[in-house]
């Protein structure tokens, strides 16, 4: 995910507290109560009151990412993402919708992943409707002056070179993504390649602009001290002008049965603790048979999700080999996704030695699967980490949106705790054995630069 600054994992928003003066009101019978309707032109909207703090995050999430440019055009999307921030409009002169959000105390962002693009305000609620009518208006009546290109061009090179090219796990990142898909548009960055984003024209900002920012392609995420009859009021007069655009199939390329063990090795002098991280292609929440992604994330959480884990108190506490060891589960993902181990030496310890022994542990759970006891306590910790994300206004705006914006519903939401907590044994040792096949991984190495 590519992020235009500070962007918290979790929370996701710097909340605006700065304008709060009075204590929050008691909570309201109908917190966290989710209302999802569609507007006439196929918007649809998600409404999650939370009446603790006047505050409220409204967040606009079109279903378009980098995984859907078109070929030889790579960074787009996100070119296209800072045009919105820097041109004008018909309505408002460029950088006015900024300066709004800065004059209430409020704060404003946007971010673009493989598989959506979203920005989001977090303000007091009277000034919702304010909000809803600059980025309704930025939906349709967006000015891309050549002025905009050039500056905005530079902005993104120069984003890439400091959080890319100057980055040698980034870097490294980067290649091994090339490596792990062999078709998937997931293989290209999300800021883009080099020589493609130096090309990108007001032609094709104007193209992919038109052809996705239409709301029967978007998804309004409103959370916070707020009612629903009330936003569907300022919905329907705001979002509600914008004419919808052409149906857009999302259609991807297929990726192949993967069949190979691939490497990917960087060396550079800037790197002084080697690293390794192994990566297999595994269905995603989105593709996976029922059951499959559930088990999969409770895998991640079992073998190398934190603390507890296999991994931490296997390599990092008892053989104290590791400096870190963990795994994880990219499930929302439109397409197939990534299952991830990683983890980097202590001391003397070899990454030889620190890989194998973690190849050990995975080996552990293909042969004899994980214990009744280990996989309740996992469930535990991972519904609890849904139980307290659902306290953070922001980050269930961000649940929903993401979800929604890759094709799933509002129930797949609700259902996802029950859902977790229906895994069997069998099915965590099931998806160990049939993804996590040494034979079929892409390993990428992080080497200090030694001298000959």
């Amino acid at each position: 995910m590519n992020l235009r600054s500070g962007w918290l994992r979790k929370t996701l928003f710097a909340t605006a507290l700065g304008f709060v003066t009075t204590a929050p009101a008691l909570a309201a019978s109908d917190d966290g109560k989710v209302t999802d309707f569609l507007l006439d032109n196929g918007m649809e909207v998600v409404v999650i009151p939370d009446h603790r703090a006047p505050i409220v995050t409204h967040m606009v999430w079109y279903k378009v990412g980098s995984a859907d440019e078109p070929p030889g055009k790579s960074g787009i999307a996100h070119f296209l993402e800072h045009l919105m921030f820097k041109a004008a409009t018909t309505n408002h002169a460029a950088g006015e919708f900024d300066r709004a959000v800065s004059a209430i105390g409020g704060s404003n962002n946007a971010f673009t992943s493989f598989d959506f693009t979203a920005f989001h305000e977090t303000v007091v609620p009277s000034a919702l409707e304010q909000m809803m009518s600059f980025e309704a208006d930025r939906m349709f009546n967006l000015i891309v002056n050549d002025d905009d290109i050039k500056t905005e061009r530079d902005v993104i090179l120069e984003e890439r070179r400091s959080r890319t090219d100057n980055n040698p796990q980034a870097a490294l990142e980067e290649e091994v993504d090339a490596t792990l898909w062999q078709n998937q548009p997931y293989r290209i960055p999300v800021l883009g390649w080099m020589q493609e984003m130096e090309k990108l024209t007001w032609t094709d900002a104007v193209e992919f602009y038109d052809l996705y920012y239409r709301p029967n392609n978007a998804v309004l995420v409103v959370t916070g001290d707020v009612e629903p009859g009330t936003v569907k009021a300022l919905a329907e007069k705001t979002y509600g002008k914008v004419a919808a655009g052409p149906g857009l199939p999302r259609i991807r390329p297929v990726e192949p049965e993967q069949n190979t063990k691939r490497t990917v090795t960087l060396t550079d002098a800037r790197v002084s603790v080697p690293g390794f991280s192994t990566q297999w292609v595994v269905p995603s929440y989105h593709t996976a048979e029922p059951g499959e992604a559930e088990a999969l994330d409770l895998l991640a959480e079992i073998l190398g999700g934190g603390s507890r884990s296999r991994l931490y108190q296997q390599l990092v506490v008892k053989e104290g080999i590791a400096a870190t060891a963990g795994a994880n589960f990219r499930g929302t993902m439109r397409d197939a996704t990534r299952f991830t181990i990683y983890g980097s030496p202590r001391g003397n310890a070899k990454l030889a030695d620190l890989e194998a022994a973690v190849d050990a542990e995975i080996a552990r759970i293909v042969k004899d699967g994980v214990t009744d006891d280990e996989l309740d306590k996992a469930k535990d910790r991972y519904v609890r980490s849904l139980v307290f994300a659902r306290d953070e206004q922001p980050y269930m705006a961000y649940l929903y949106g993401s979800t929604l914006a890759i094709g799933r519903t509002v129930q797949d939401v609700q259902e996802w705790p029950d859902r977790i907590r229906k895994v069997t044994t069998d099915q965590v040792k099931a998806v160990a054995t049939r993804y996590l096949v040494p034979d079929r991984s892409t390993a990428g190495y992080l080497m200090p630069k030694t001298e000959n």
